[in-house]
């Protein structure tokens, strides 16, 4: 009996291990993307008419939780106060895989010309804004229903568990909120019950349609926000000397941070940019401020780089200020940490990319960029692997054709079976390894 019991459980064992070592086929993924792409269409379209600011995508979640709902999949709101969670587990346990999308638009008034264009407003630091899927959310969030709708069309071939994370806030945190999406949503369980082993998510960025590019390790830079504020003396504009000059204190804070980055930094090592995008003082002409405000922005890729230059850039800018009489304080806030792509995920995905790009549209070793990316805050916790979509409209030079953000930015939707293409098989042959 015991001889029995042993052959039988071996059988059993085989058999299961045969199942979970079953490969899906490329052509029945072709096809059943193919069956599901007027959705994906009508989708990006209806996100990109009705797009929503961070921690606002309460109508993209609902539209997003009713489809996932429909196909069958366990479906949880409000993670990450707007985030979606949906769960699809195969006909056989097996590994634990995630795929993510973002939500966010931004308050970009739009001018690409679109049919569907967006003629929708927000709230924006107190003000009516305009906004826009200026960035390729809309994209994004369609690809990966799609990818969703493929996947369970397939559950009784899947032995293991596809986790799919549509994430508010990538943009950064809105005002007054302590942490950006990716970070709440971590914090609120999102990998949780059940954690991936591994997670995957794309962007759709300038380049021509229907490449695939990325790297392993530092590929998108880590994003920190940087805030200045200056104390000085109002006076006069024709009797300087009886004040304190914030204006220029303000220029030479400019001066002082931009020559920082260029001769303290070594850009032979690692992309490092330090860049005052915003200086608020004033408010006549003739009136010298008694306080100045700046912000900007600080990229970089390694770490204890990051921590210097901040080092140096604060005594710098207190020395500046001290020599004229004023004050200064000065403030740093993480927006995304490094996008840091695992190198054993990186160089597995390769050929599963190439499966679904077709030979000699996946670079895997393209240069970092930086441009940031929260998906870096699910990273630290579990590994995983973010690329990016060529998506540059038919004809267009990707260098010359409008970068993300841009009012023109409009990303080809020809590129929109790719994405569910590529979600859709790096989730399978995952779950296929042995």
């Amino acid at each position: 009996m015991r001889r029995l019991f042993a052959a039988s459980t071996l059988a059993l064992l085989l058999a299961a291990g045969s199942v979970h070592a079953q490969q899906v086929d490329t052509a029945s993924v072709d096809a059943a993307v193919q069956r599901v792409m007027p959705e994906v269409t009508a989708w990006r379209r209806d996100f990109h008419q009705h797009p929503e600011l961070g921690f606002a995508e309460t109508r993209s979640a609902g539209v997003i939780a009713e489809h996932l709902r429909s196909l069958g999949l366990e479906v949880r709101t409000g993670v990450g106060k707007t985030g979606v969670i949906g769960i699809l587990r195969g006909a056989r346990p097996g590994r634990v895989v995630a795929l993510r999308a973002d939500m966010d638009a931004l308050p970009v008034q739009e001018a690409t010309g679109l049919a569907f264009a967006s003629t929708a407003t927000g709230t924006y630091m107190g003000n009516t804004v305009p906004v826009a899927h200026a960035c390729g959310h809309d994209m994004h969030m369609a690809m990966l229903m799609g990818a969703a709708e493929v996947l369970a069309g397939m559950k009784d071939r899947i032995a293991g568990t596809v986790v799919f994370v549509f994430q508010p806030a990538e943009e950064g945190a809105p005002p007054g909120e302590p942490k950006g999406g990716a970070a709440l949503m971590i914090a609120e369980g999102a990998l949780n019950d059940p954690k991936p082993e591994a997670i995957f998510g794309l962007h759709v960025v300038p380049g021509r349609a229907g490449s695939v590019f990325y790297r392993p390790e530092g590929f998108m830079a880590a994003s920190d926000r940087v805030d200045i504020s200056l104390k000085g003396k109002q006076t006069h504009g024709a009797w300087p000397w009886r004040g304190i000059d914030v204006i220029a204190v303000a220029g030479q804070v400019v001066e002082t941070v931009n020559t920082l980055t260029a001769r303290t930094v070594d850009p032979t090592t690692t992309p490092t940019v330090f860049t005052i995008a915003t200086i608020n003082a004033g408010i006549r002409y003739n009136i010298i401020p008694d306080s100045a405000t700046l912000s900007g922005t600080l990229r970089t890729f390694d770490t204890a780089q990051r921590d210097a230059l901040v080092a140096r850039a604060e005594t710098a800018i207190d020395h500046v200020a001290e020599a004229y009489g004023a004050t200064a304080e000065f403030g740093v806030r993480q927006n995304a940490a490094l996008v840091f792509n695992d190198p054993g995920l990186s160089a597995w995905l390769a050929p599963v990319l190439t499966e679904a790009a077709g030979a000699g549209n996946v670079n895997p070793a393209t240069p970092p960029t930086t441009v940031a990316e929260d998906f870096s805050y699910f990273q630290q916790v579990i590994p995983g692997v973010f690329y990016h979509l060529g998506a540059s409209p038919d004809g267009v030079d990707p260098a010359t054709s409008a970068p993300n953000h841009s009012p023109e930015f409009s990303p080809n939707e020809k590129v929109l079976p790719l994405g569910v293409k590529t979600h859709v098989l790096t989730a399978l042959r995952f779950l296929e390894r042995s």
